[in-house]
């Protein structure tokens, strides 16, 4: 079972302008480095605000669906509700952790952490967080069938062992079971609010169970979700400077048009392509920040990949570069891996050295990769049927899609495209029916924390997304070993010859690394240029960036 709960990004498409052929793209590199592709300001923040702001409007990739985090969770819940719940520990901009509504949390013995629970911090509705309501947070998370079960894999048991305390058994040690307590497995809900509104929390019109900076507003559906500055809010050391934040949602071609016409405000962007008709626009500024984004291609259990030789041989031969290129205009990079290096949050050295000597996934297939792949075809046999490639229609998934069907051909494989409703797309990380209808999938990763072991993880055999079914015993046993090494030093190591038996099997292929990307009117300013988005009370740092 997974033990890191990953979200994905859906209905991802480029803005209008962007290059979709791949014809004429050239080489590059594929080493993840801490500058941006582009000539973008690169750092964990925007510059700091100088003043307050009445009310911003913000865009989405898409509207939420729920805010009951236990039901599902994507990029445009998280963006929203990043400002209004809070978590036993805390996201920060630069994608560290440090306590939240726990003031500490600390490891007692090899399988017990205390949770030590502020006595200051309240409820929007004024009452107290309590151990009780942390307690029961905790409990509604783990429980079978919730979204964010697979945080609490290892639990055993979890109790109030003080009248701020809780305590938490597990299996073993979990080197990331604390800096799970940061994602939404760790948000801290008032148990009176949820059970009032019974199936109803979480649907427009039902308030939040909150206790951050903001409190949810008004969700009109189809139209907006407005978001209001917390008059109670309890830590009187954040300043918030913006009153309200109007969330709006559209494809990235109506968002970079919503940003250049002045009708929105900012917008973390979906796709970073969409940056590049926005790079010249007076009144917008772009920022990057670190992320742990990958684009990656998720074989399925249907057959046609369930040799290692063909997933391997595809990899060999996809051109990487060409779909930086041609999807994103060069504003993301060649990948090796299916994570970002911004998951790199210590050891940050070795994890480059390792991913540099990393072989298998050319950033431009070279004619030794072609031989090497045509082989590795021959060795295996190549499938009975036309490999199956899902795509829904958007720009960065035909790219990648058309670049795998030409991959294919270039070492004698057949390839077609299936074209999935967007509305749907989502549903091949829970549907066995959906997967049924293709080979492979592509889509947008990331993960919570800053562990290579919070993703890879994803190739236990015992893990929810691993579809095709890698079963490597050794593997399973580095992921435990891994888990339990709590000295950075030895996790490291776990990590990266995880990452090498990743790379060889190739479970999933990897194709992208991606910045997080802002856009922003240039008359506000200090939120995060970081995937810190996702989690981070971002909303809380923006203001004018005038005085």
């Amino acid at each position: 079972m997974n033990t890191t709960s990953p979200r994905r990004l859906t209905l991802v498409a480029v803005a209008a302008g962007a290059a979709i052929a791949l014809a004429g793209c050239t080489a590059g590199g594929t080493a993840p480095t801490a500058a941006p592709v582009a000539d973008l300001p690169f750092g964990a923040t925007t510059p700091a605000a100088s003043g307050p702001v009445e009310s911003v409007t913000w865009m989405l990739p898409a509207e939420p669906a729920t805010f009951d985090f236990d039901i599902d969770s994507g990029a445009a819940e998280n963006t929203v509700f990043a400002n209004v719940c809070e978590r036993l520990m805390a996201v920060q901009p630069d994608l560290t952790t440090v306590p939240g509504i726990a003031e500490s949390a600390e490891w007692v013995d090899d399988t017990h952490v205390v949770f030590t629970i502020r006595t200051d911090a309240t409820f929007h509705d004024g009452s107290a967080i309590t151990a009780d309501d942390v307690l029961w947070s905790m409990q509604r998370h783990a429980a079978e069938g919730a979204d964010e079960s697979d945080e609490y894999a290892n639990v055993t048991a979890m109790e109030k062992t003080g009248p701020n305390e809780i305590t938490v058994t597990l299996k073993q040690r979990d080197a990331i079971f604390i800096q799970a307590m940061a994602g939404n497995g760790g948000m801290v809900l008032n148990p009176r609010v949820v059970e009032a509104q019974g199936d109803d929390y979480g649907a427009p019109g039902t308030p939040d169970a909150c206790s951050g900076p903001y409190t949810l507003g008004d969700w009109k559906p189809g139209t907006s979700v407005t978001i209001e500055k917390a008059e109670n809010y309890w830590d009187a050391s954040r300043e918030v400077l913006a009153d309200e934040i109007v969330f709006r949602w559209a494809d990235p071609a109506a968002v970079v048009n919503a940003l250049t016409a002045g009708e929105a405000d900012g917008s973390y962007l979906d796709s970073p392509a969409s940056a590049i008709p926005l790079q010249s626009v007076d009144d917008v500024s772009l920022a990057q920040g670190p992320s742990t984004n990958a684009w990656v291609l998720l074989a399925t259990e249907r057959g046609a990949l369930a040799d290692e030789r063909i997933r391997q041989a595809l990899s060999l031969a996809l051109d990487r570069s060409g779909i930086a290129k041609a999807a994103f205009g060069d504003l993301a990079q060649p990948s090796k891996t299916p994570i970002g290096s911004g998951a790199w949050g210590y050891e940050r050295d070795a994890f480059e050295a390792a991913y540099q000597e990393l072989g298998g996934a050319p950033a431009s297939p070279s004619e030794a990769d072609l031989e090497q792949a045509k082989a590795l075809v021959a060795e295996a046999g190549a499938p009975e049927e036309p490999i199956v490639i899902a795509s829904d229609g958007g720009s960065v998934r035909n790219v990648v899609s058309n670049a795998l069907v030409a991959a294919a051909k270039s070492i004698g494989l057949e390839a077609e495209i299936t074209t999935i409703p967007s509305a749907q797309y989502g549903d091949f990380y829970s549907d066995d029916v959906v997967r049924g209808r293709a080979d492979l999938f592509s889509d947008e990763y990331y993960i919570s924390k800053n562990d290579p072991v919070g993703f890879y993880k994803n190739g236990a055999s015992t893990a929810t997304v691993n579809f095709v079914g890698f079963a490597d015993p050794e593997y399973d046993e580095l992921v435990q070993q891994a888990f339990a090494a709590t000295d950075d030093v030895e996790r490291a190591d776990l990590a990266i010859e995880l990452q090498r038996r990743w790379v060889a099997a190739t479970p999933w292929i990897s194709v992208s690394q991606s910045p997080a990307t802002v856009a922003h009117s240039s008359a506000i300013t200090g939120m995060p240029s970081s995937a810190a988005y996702l989690y981070y009370p971002w909303a809380a740092d923006l203001g004018s960036s005038e005085g």
